[in-house]
């Protein structure tokens, strides 16, 4: 079983950024209450205060599947879209190049 690995990078609106911020706060937590989830992270870029990168990794593609079907990301998501430039995140997804031993 493979973990999932990717971020999430997203900007907030102009004027938006501390509501941005409570908002992903919150939900972070949320998150890594979830079975699946082994990491969720959440930093801001050092370059731009209003850009947001969420670091995750969930255990296997079974954990993630359910993450993303979970009700609570489809009303986080809701409540972000109009806040955040472009109205959703940017996903990549991440391969390791060599295991850990």
């Amino acid at each position: 079983m493979e973990q999932i690995v990717l971020y999430a990078e997203f900007t907030a609106r102009p004027g938006a950024r501390a509501e941005v911020e409570g908002l992903i706060r919150g939900y972070a937590e949320a998150v890594r209450q979830e079975p699946g989830n082994v990491v969720f992270d959440v930093y801001r870029r050092a370059e731009g205060e209003d850009r947001f990168v969420v670091f995750e990794v969930y255990r296997d593609q079974t954990a993630f599947d359910a993450h993303i079907g979970a009700d609570k990301g489809a009303a986080f998501n809701d409540v972000l879209a109009p806040l955040i430039v472009g109205g959703a995140s940017e996903l990549s997804f991440l391969h390791p190049l060599e295991a850990r031993l």
